[in-house]
């Protein structure tokens, strides 16, 4: 027998052999089961948006503005909000506009709001039927009986009654925010001899329009430090803003020219502008009073004259 008939005999032997050994099967080890917990989520932190003291930039806005609109100098938001150009404010960045819990000074005080104001409308008039007035038989009172019967149906129509006008009520303007003890002390005086030719009108004009001739002084209506003094509001010219208090300040708008420095002290009828018509197109002094950034009336503080 030859070596390949050999080998050709011992095949099936080796497949036989294969298939009948046991396979080797691989250990099984237990792991442990991990389970992972998520972290549980960070408590919202309150947007600063809907806090008070702060204030979210508008399209159109500049910082100037935003503090005369708030009672405060421009130079105290540049400081609170950290800002490195006062004039790179963003639309929808939110700006600190009240002194912080730890900045020098006395805060001002929270606005007093006045009492919600009703405003009852008056019940409709009541309808009454007029009564039938009967008159004795005559040719005469049958023509006037039916003159007055259109409708044929044998009886006087009712006169027709013209409908009753209730007068409009028109809500109560709401009453100026309370004055502080250190606001009733400020003492006032008129900014400007002349003619005031447009009143105050929250929704138009925001304080009084005096008519005076180009270079007549202008005076501080009360002592206080001189917290703007330059032309960077549209609309006002060249402005200058006292304050006297914490809650109180004056603007006065349009000059030709400005007589006092950003942070100087001034007195009651100092001489503090020269008017003029800049940002406008007659010579005049528009002149406000904010209370706590708010415009009021100024006829509310100047004295009679």
């Amino acid at each position: 027998m030859t070596k390949k008939s050999s080998l050709l005999m011992l095949l099936p032997l080796a497949v036989l052999s294969a298939c009948t050994s046991p396979p080797n099967q691989a250990p099984v080890i237990e792991r442990p089961i991990v389970r992972h917990t998520p972290a549980p989520a960070a408590a919202p932190v309150q947007d600063q948006k809907d806090r008070d003291g702060y204030y979210t930039v508008r399209k159109g806005d500049t910082l100037l503005r935003i503090a005369l609109d708030h009672g405060q100098n421009y130079r105290d938001l540049v400081a609170w909000n950290n800002l490195a150009n006062p004039n790179d404010i963003k639309v929808d960045q939110v700006l600190r506009v009240a002194p912080p819990e730890d900045a020098p000074g006395v805060r001002t005080a929270a606005v007093v709001m006045p009492p919600e104001t009703k405003v009852t409308t008056p019940a409709p008039p009541k309808k009454t039927e007029p009564k039938a007035d009967k008159k004795p038989y005559t040719e005469g009172a049958l023509v006037d009986l039916q003159k007055v019967d259109k409708d044929g149906d044998g009886k006087p129509d009712a006169p027709a009654t013209k409908p009753t006008q209730v007068a409009s009520i028109k809500p109560s303007t709401p009453a100026a925010p309370a004055l502080s003890a250190e606001d009733r002390e400020v003492s006032w005086t008129w900014p400007s001899d002349g003619k005031v030719i447009a009143g105050f009108d929250e929704g138009k004009n925001k304080g009084i329009d005096i008519a005076g001739r180009p270079g007549q002084q202008v005076l501080a209506a009360g002592a206080g430090k001189v917290m703007y003094a330059g032309s960077g509001i549209r609309g006002y010219g060249n402005l200058v803003i006292v304050k006297h208090s914490n809650g109180l300040l004056s603007a006065y708008a349009h000059n030709r020219s400005i007589l006092v420095k950003e942070g100087q002290t001034v007195n009651r009828g100092q001489a503090i502008a020269e008017m003029g018509d800049s940002d406008s197109d007659t010579v005049k002094l528009h002149f406000e009073i904010r209370q706590q950034g708010k415009p009021v009336d100024p006829s509310k503080f100047l004295p009679n004259r």
